[in-house]
């Protein structure tokens, strides 16, 4: 059904469609398909209504390709908003001019461990390849020759947060490789009943942390030791709110062995855990024109 004969469905001048959700929400698609293109603009008009604190918005969620917002009906008119929504959205135009303010960040993984492994093994019967590994046939898949040179891919550039969301927490991650070098991997066929906390997965074109346990279908290839979320808030970097990715956050994957992971998970019972991470720039122009110069520049913060 087209926009025209939906009521509830407003196009905007650029392509977006803008869809409320009773009188409290409005949806903004940005694109059909998910980039990272789509998810600057997202990010970037998100963080444009953040900045203004218009009366009435009290709630904004970026997305892969789309955003949320939810608003007071009591304080702003449903459709007012959605002209304030359509006119930021030509403000930033394709967001290539726009400097995300934001914070690197180093996430050890260790890969093949003991934990993911044994949920791979219990639920192959849900696998497209019960005779392999997740992460023999994410390498195969990928043209990789073994599973070796898979992980350094994976940990060779780092990662935008594209949203926050699904399970509470999961930060879903973009690589920032071109086009021809991004890492696709389908879901479970079927989905598993338990994934261990902390698991890092992958699913279509875009990496995942499990924050708990709980239920779900991405390929599983290892396990971080650091948390992201402390419902106590007990350690440092929990201290403002007890998740810790924001949409936006860069993180560059680590492969790490079995000794510094244990050595990390010390560190978290004690209390005394950190992440290490700097604040940077991330200008979608730069990174379009020079990508591999651009993640240099990202880590060379990072390990300054």
């Amino acid at each position: 059904m087209t926009a025209a004969a939906r009521p509830e469905l407003a196009p905007g001048p650029d392509g977006s469609l803008y869809t409320f959700g009773g009188d409290e929400w409005i949806v903004a698609q940005l694109s059909e398909s998910m980039s990272l293109r789509a998810n600057l603009r997202a990010q970037a008009v998100t963080r444009r209504l953040a900045e203004l604190a218009l009366p009435g918005v009290v709630e904004i969620c970026p997305s892969n390709a789309a955003y949320m917002v939810r608003i007071d009906p009591d304080v702003v008119h449903p459709r007012a908003m959605l002209e304030r929504l359509k006119e930021l959205a030509e403000e930033v135009g394709e967001a290539e001019d726009f400097v995300l303010q934001t914070r690197i960040v180093d996430v050890p993984v260790l890969f093949r461990d003991e934990w993911t492994h044994e949920t791979v093994m219990r639920f192959r019967d849900r696998h497209q390849t019960p005779d392999r590994t997740d992460l023999e046939f994410a390498a195969e898949l990928n043209g990789y020759p073994d599973t070796d040179s898979f992980i350094a891919a994976m940990v060779g550039a780092p990662f935008i947060v594209s949203m926050i969301g699904f399970v509470p927490a999961v930060p879903w991650g973009y690589q920032l490789v071109p086009a021809d070098r991004q890492i696709e991997v389908p879901k479970y066929v079927r989905p598993r009943t338990f994934t261990p906390e902390r698991a890092f997965g992958w699913g279509g074109g875009f990496s995942a942390i499990y924050p708990v346990d709980g239920a779900g279908g991405y390929q599983l290839f290892g396990i971080c030791p650091g948390p992201i979320v402390d419902p106590a808030q007990r350690l440092a970097d929990f201290r403002e709110q007890f998740t810790f990715p924001r949409p936006g956050d860069i993180f560059r994957y680590r492969a790490i062995e079995r000794a510094e992971y244990d050595a990390i998970r010390a560190t978290v019972e004690d209390g005394t855990f950190r992440y290490r991470q700097r604040e940077v720039e991330f200008v979608p122009h730069d990174w379009f024109a020079d990508p591999d110069g651009t993640v240099r520049r990202l880590e060379g913060v990072l390990d300054a």
